[in-house]
């Protein structure tokens, strides 16, 4: 069973403000959660193999191959702004004071 002092430390862990109404149903409510916790812990669990999931993953990405690059004169002219040596120009995302 969960006490007073218990419902206050979490109370104040998760800075709630609690009414003495929502401590005691917040005592209550935890106190029944833990006695389902309990009865899970009585369940014979013996012959039940452990899993890490219980669904079973399959990488559904391709593979990542190297290819071929596009053409710089094709990449510049997609540009906003290209520069006679080669590098591309773009608006300034980022604000600066």
């Amino acid at each position: 069973m969960i006490d007073a002092a218990q419902i206050d430390h979490l109370a104040q862990l998760a800075r709630l403000h609690l009414t003495p109404e929502e401590r005691a149903a917040m005592q209550a409510d935890l106190t029944r959660v833990l006695g389902y916790f309990e009865q899970l812990g009585e369940v014979d669990t013996g012959g039940v193999q452990e899993m890490q999931r219980p669904v079973n993953l399959v990488n559904v990405l391709r593979d990542d191959v190297a290819g071929d690059a596009f053409p710089v004169s094709t990449v510049t002219a997609l540009a906003p702004e290209s520069m006679p040596d080669g590098h591309i120009r773009v608006p300034r995302t980022v604000e600066t004071d």
